[in-house]
């Protein structure tokens, strides 16, 4: 499977290709008033490694959590790629994608996230399937009900957890690695209808 990923969830966003038996990527600085140039970023990307949109077949975008402009601009050019250049689309979240290793693993999951100075929590079985609703946390409740509970979090995150926090048991710390998201899509687990940031109060 050849695709497009697209991380404009946090203020260092990322693009990743796969494509002709290799990978390429690059990070896009934090700059909010840019975010309507995130099409000619790609465009530059792909010039860049001597890519067309041809070698694709699919683009994955982050839904978030994230910065408001952020999501929205990037899941409006991942739309509007996929419409001109008749290129599957899939949406996946932070909360999901830092779980991705542990498919099978765990009975189950908590995926921890914390924004604008919150906590969020999502529980996930082992097969990263999820009735469990979002569900805003505080620090203390956290320490309380979740200490020796198999818990994940995105490593580009890990510098604003409190200090008892990385102290948890059963914590994991994990790097985002896009090609866990062709895993993820090939599982089901992708959203392919009603793209929309996901937000978080």
């Amino acid at each position: 499977m050849n695709f497009l990923s697209i991380d404009c969830s946090t203020d260092t966003g990322s693009l990743f290709v796969k494509a002709k038996n290799k990978t390429f990527n690059k990070v896009l600085q934090s700059d909010k008033s840019k975010n309507d140039l995130i099409m000619k970023q790609i465009l530059v990307f792909f010039e860049e490694n001597n890519l067309m949109f041809d070698d694709i077949s699919q683009i994955f975008v982050n839904q978030g959590p994230g910065n408001f402009s952020g999501l929205r601009g990037s899941l409006a050019v991942a739309k509007g790629m996929s419409l001109s250049k008749n290129l599957n689309l899939f949406g996946y979240n932070t909360f999901l994608w830092s779980c991705a290793k542990f498919f099978n693993k765990k009975d189950a999951i908590f995926s921890l996230i914390r924004f604008r100075e919150k906590y969020f929590i999502k529980k996930f079985n082992k097969k990263l399937k999820s009735n469990f609703k979002i569900r805003e946390i505080t620090e203390g409740d956290l320490i309380r009900k979740y200490d020796n509970e198999f818990k994940v979090i995105p490593k580009n995150v890990a510098d604003s957890l409190g200090e008892q926090i990385l102290k948890f048991n059963n914590l994991n710390i994990v790097d985002l690695n896009h090609n866990e998201l062709e895993f993820l899509q090939l599982k089901g687990l992708l959203n392919e209808d009603l793209i929309k940031p996901l937000y978080l109060s």
